[in-house]
């Protein structure tokens, strides 16, 4: 704007001197003051505060509150997205699942918890983590595992006692032949209760099914409520089946829900509603969410996620709170706000004090301004812009407003 606004001011002082000069026959002095009067009180001092000075003190104020924004970009982005992309563990849910059923259906259920452990001891999965934290609790972590494969998305393989054994979801029983018929019910009735059954087999059969829960976090309910309500279609990714995914949606009134998703195809999902012409958001805290979170239009990381999705995103959640996505949202509505009201005051000033400047109403009533009036009003439009962007600093987030 103030590429513009500087030639046209120029050429405006320009034609002000020579019209009073040349054409009125005014002295030199007066018109060459009046030339000045008019570049001094149009100096683009207020248009050029505008916009940092806002973004300077919104992203403070995100700050303050635990929401640090990396860039005026990012906080500028923020305010158009209207499609928010979750992951599910640690994002929706605490991310510290615990182990709710135990179905041993070949020996007892400590061998099968023994046995579960022993797989899942090489795998970071937090559903690796809560089988191998219960099976610590009741001192059953006798077995090892060597040859061990994590099968990204499906589960883990690894040989025990010299026999292969596998660990993880159905597709993987799909896989390496395994079929899972009998207990189709049974795991349906797990899924249903929002419970994500993970699958035990040797070589030949099931052997037994470990059922584990996530918690959802207190106040995911309420930010997704908040998105609602603020226009914002809401899409949770999970690698849950659709039967738990659907018992989670119901539970948190999620408006969409994909399934099944395999951990390098969340970047996809962001591709193909970024190609529908939704300005999207993605919010997660693993290693698998950072390619997602990179593709977004803005990327937001749980503070307690890893060091590679924090790299990844935009802006981070220090206190790992859906809330406060919704305050980083409403922050920057509330930045962009401030800046067109700043803009439109610095546009406002330059409407009313140019002509003044230029002596138009001097003919008829006597009145011209000064060059040196017209700095002390230049100076009062940037300390107006300044005081307004100082509003940003009373912005109620959305804890602080509960």
């Amino acid at each position: 704007i103030s590429g513009y606004f500087v030639p046209a001011v120029i050429a405006i002082a320009l034609v002000t001197g020579i019209v009073w000069y040349f054409v009125l026959g005014f002295s030199a002095e007066f018109a060459f003051s009046t030339a000045i009067a008019v570049l001094v009180i149009s100096c683009p001092c207020a248009l050029g505060l505008a916009t940092p000075v806002a973004i300077m003190v919104g992203t403070g104020k995100g700050a303050e509150n635990g929401i640090l924004i990396k860039s005026g970009e990012a906080l500028e982005t923020a305010h158009a997205i209207d499609t928010v992309v979750m992951d599910k563990t640690g994002t929706i849910t605490e991310g510290r699942p615990k182990v709710t059923d135990i179905i041993a259906l070949k020996g007892s259920d400590d061998q099968l918890v023994s046995l579960a452990a022993a797989l899942e001891k090489g795998s970071e999965h937090p559903l690796a983590e809560a089988i191998n934290t219960y099976a610590a609790d009741h001192s059953l972590t006798g077995k090892t595992a060597s040859d061990f494969k994590a099968l990204f998305g499906r589960g883990v393989q690894a040989v025990i006692d010299g026999k292969t054994y596998y660990a993880g979801n159905i597709r993987l029983m799909d896989e390496v032949h395994i079929d899972t018929t009998a207990i189709t019910a049974t795991l349906n009735t797990l899924a249903d209760d929002g419970k994500t059954p993970l699958l035990f087999a040797d070589e030949k059969e099931v052997i037994g099914i470990i059922a584990v829960a996530d918690v959802e976090k207190e106040t995911s309910a309420e930010a997704i409520a908040d998105f609602a309500k603020m226009g914002i279609n809401v899409v949770m990714l999970t690698g849950d089946n659709q039967r738990t995914a659907e018992a989670i949606r119901q539970r948190l009134n999620i408006p969409q829900v994909i399934a099944g998703v395999l951990p390098q195809d969340k970047e996809k999902h962001i591709a193909a509603l970024q190609a529908k012409g939704h300005k999207v958001a993605m919010i997660g805290d693993g290693i698998n969410d950072a390619p997602a979170l990179a593709k977004a239009d803005l990327g937001m990381a749980i503070g307690a996620g890893t060091d590679v999705a924090i790299e990844s995103a935009d802006a981070v959640l220090m206190r790992s709170d859906l809330l406060d996505a919704v305050s980083a949202i409403r922050l920057s509505k509330a930045v962009i706000k401030n800046i067109k009201e700043n803009l439109f005051w610095a546009f406002f000033y330059n409407v009313i004090c140019i002509p003044l400047a230029a002596g138009l109403l001097y003919p008829a009533f006597g009145i011209r301004l000064s060059p040196m009036i017209g700095a002390a009003a230049m100076s009062l439009s940037s300390f107006t812009v300044c005081m307004n962007a100082l509003r940003l600093r009373f912005f109620q987030t959305t804890h602080s407003s509960r």
